[in-house]
């Protein structure tokens, strides 16, 4: 391999780790940055949520019931 072949790919390897790199960097940061609504769902111990079913693990959104007028 010639020395300017050599050096196209290792070009090619930097640009495409720099690449990863800010990917994960923006991935960090759009995690970081935002902040999912709360939506509703049955809490654990509520309605069907009883049997563990279609029920929330657990919520960081304020305990509201889902029938109670907003």
């Amino acid at each position: 391999m010639s020395l300017r072949a050599s050096r196209k790919l290792w070009l090619l390897v930097a640009l495409a780790v720099a690449l990863v790199a800010a990917a994960n960097v923006h991935l960090l940061y759009v995690a970081i940055s935002s902040q999912p609504a709360c939506v509703a769902h049955t809490r654990l111990g509520a309605g069907a949520g009883a049997s563990g079913a279609f029920s929330a693990a657990q919520s960081s959104c304020s305990p509201v019931d889902i029938g109670a007028p907003q």
